[in-house]
């Protein structure tokens, strides 16, 4: 790939992230071109190419700005005029569970209950949700003790506060090369330097993390071992165990993000089941029920309880009490069991019409999910193929969002299945398989 373009998939991927924003002033020219080290010819040809995708404007004697996100030219499909097919984010919410939920607070109305749930909240939680969390965190060949869950007020913070804990300022998170984009943000936030390891089709390479290890020490290593995100892989078993050793081996800890790890019934055990005094497992509600229902799990060993407790008491992220005493009651009250087996034949529901709408592409399959990650063909780079979604309505997330230093991006889109209804999701991949099949010079230009 020409360096431009390199230099142009950079700043597009920190514009997904969400760390430029629309408004955003870009440096002059010359200052980008001395701060990226490169000619200031090519760093005319970046603002051209950004120019050219649609994601910057420039004003006359002001400068190059990031733009804001326009409306969809013409309807989405068949939807309202001015809708658009969210196939980016990953948030499932089904239409039944709202009843379950109502039905679980029945128990905060009470004054003498409602009074302690409107208390301050603690990273230590309950006895009671310390019991409910457990068992609902307890996978095949792992359960925690009741006593060593924290809470956090939600996934977000629990991973800030697992990160704070083991890296210092300065120091280096490993993370494989395709990454939870949050988990960039997290990293920018505490100082630390995220550092690419590679990975295959059954996850972070062992050998890779042990040599980049000993050229640099890390602080510790981030990982999703089911149902990775973007990839949609999950790690087998004998991996599990070879990274388990690699661990040991170097003296290294890891944050096992489980996540989506709700949804395959009977996945590999945890990363925490072979590696427990290096584990940290991170959690959360947000996927098994709602992302407004923000409850984030940490599940350290011992050893390293007072840090993890600590860190997310200084960062003010501890969770809220009448959130932990509603999920306590749900998860006792068989709620969130109800509500997680609903969304796994949901999730399976929406693969199979995958399978068959995206029959023939490259799109990875792996347990039911929520979303997949499509190697586009070969005639399509990521974001001209995001371009080309859009006008039609469609939302999908370039792989460049998810890129972890400088690395050039995949040829690939992660697609959410979550958002739409089932029909719409079937229409909208048919539009998006139509256009992977033809290329850019099909797509009209505005």
């Amino acid at each position: 790939m020409e360096d431009f373009r390199r230099v142009a998939d950079e700043v597009a991927a920190a514009i997904a992230a969400g760390r430029l924003r629309p408004g955003d002033r870009l440096p002059p020219q010359r200052a980008f071109a001395r701060d990226r080290r490169i000619a200031a010819s090519t760093a005319s040809r970046v603002y051209g190419e950004l120019a050219r995708r649609g994601l910057v404007v420039g004003e006359v004697g002001r400068g190059t700005f990031v733009r804001a996100a326009e409306p969809a030219p013409v309807p989405a499909l068949a939807e309202p005029a001015g809708a658009k097919v969210d196939l980016e984010l990953s948030n499932p919410v089904l239409p039944e569970q709202s009843a379950l939920l109502a039905a679980g607070l029945g128990r905060l109305l009470r004054p003498d209950v409602l009074d302690a749930a409107l208390g301050p909240g603690r990273v230590t939680g309950t006895a009671a949700a310390r019991e409910a969390a457990a068992a609902l965190l307890a996978a095949p060949g792992w359960r925690p003790a009741p006593g060593s869950v924290l809470f956090a007020g939600n996934g977000r913070q629990a991973i800030a506060g697992a990160v704070a804990a083991l890296v210092p300022p300065g120091g280096r998170l490993a993370v494989e090369a395709l990454t939870y984009p949050v988990v960039k943000g997290v990293a920018a936030r505490l100082g630390v330097t995220l550092v690419p390891v590679a990975a295959d089709e059954d996850g972070l390479r062992p050998d890779a993390l042990a040599d980049a290890h000993r050229a640099a020490p890390f602080g510790a290593v981030y990982l999703q071992p089911t149902l990775h995100n973007p990839r949609g892989t999950t790690m087998p078993r004998r991996r599990r165990a070879e990274v388990a050793a690699a661990l040991e081996r170097l003296g290294l800890h890891a944050i096992e993000d489980r996540v989506w790890a709700f949804l395959p019934a009977d996945g590999p055990e945890p990363l925490a089941a072979l590696a427990g005094d290096r584990t940290v497992v991170v959690d959360s509600l947000s996927k098994r029920l709602a992302p407004g229902l923000t409850l984030g799990f940490a599940v350290p060993p011992a050893a390293l309880a007072g840090r993890v407790a600590a860190a997310l008491r200084s960062g003010a992220w501890g969770p809220a009490r009448f959130a932990l005493d509603a999920a306590t009651g749900w998860i006792a009250g068989g709620a969130v069991e109800e509500i997680t087996r609903a969304k796994r034949a949901d999730a399976a529901a929406r693969s199979r019409i995958v399978a068959e709408r995206l029959a023939g592409a490259a799109a990875r399959s792996g347990p039911p999910s929520y979303f997949r990650w499509w190697d586009l063909p070969p005639q399509w780079r990521a974001e001209t193929f995001v371009a080309a979604a859009a006008r039609h309505g469609i939302a999908v997330t370039p792989a460049a969002a998810f890129v972890v230093g400088t690395g050039a991006a995949p040829r690939a889109v992660r697609v959410g299945l979550a958002s739409p209804p089932l029909e719409t999701l079937g229409r909208a991949l048919d539009v998006l398989a139509g256009i992977a099949a033809g290329g850019p010079e099909d797509v009209p230009v505005d």
